[in-house]
Parts: C-alpha cells; sequence; structure tokens
C-alpha cells in the first residue's frame, strides 16, 4: 500500500491479494483521514479512525457496506504506473 498526490488528490495504490493493481481516493470517506495511516492485509483496507473497512479489489464497503472509495483507472507501461483522474471525484458518506 503506498500513497500518492496526483493532480491535487491523494491516491492510494494496492495491490490485492490475486488481483490486479489498483488506484483508490486516498481518504477515508467518512471522515477524510489518510487511508496510507491505516492497514491493508492484502484484501483489505481498514482506516486506522473508526476502523471502516473497504474491499481492495473493488473499493466496495465491506464495514459499512453503504459506501465506497472511488476507484482510478491506471495504465501500466513497463516500470511506470499512470493514474487518471479527470473525471473521477472522491466519494463521501457525509455531504
Amino acid at each position: 500500500m503506498e500513497s500518492f498526490e496526483v493532480d491535487g488528490q491523494e491516491i492510494l495504490m494496492v495491490w490485492p491479494q490475486g488481483g490486479d493493481l489498483k488506484a483508490f481516493q486516498g481518504i477515508c470517506p467518512h471522515q477524510d483521514i489518510p487511508l496510507i495511516e491505516g492497514k491493508f492485509d492484502g484484501k483489505t483496507v481498514i482506516c486506522r479512525a473508526h476502523l471502516w473497512q473497504f474491499d481492495a479489489c473493488s473499493g466496495k464497503g465491506i464495514n459499512p457496506s453503504d459506501c465506497a472509495l472511488a476507484e482510478y483507472p491506471i495504465k501500466i507501461e513497463g516500470d511506470a504506473v499512470f493514474v487518471e483522474t479527470e473525471g473521477v471525484k472522491p466519494l463521501f458518506a457525509h455531504t
């Protein structure tokens, strides 16, 4: 699990067990806590603040199940990873 800023947005990169490299919003949709400060067990991203959990393959909420992380399209060329931020906005539980 690594975190990067791309076009002014915090991006969380994870490589789930048995899956492909993923790029999600880097902040928890609950209270803007950086997800890089949480845990990643290979399958689940867990926020440190209130232990919200997200599936690392899909970004869908596990606990609670009615939330999700925005996913950013990625392109891999050799050793470089490109993240497309245009048209993708972070999701929030409270607006």
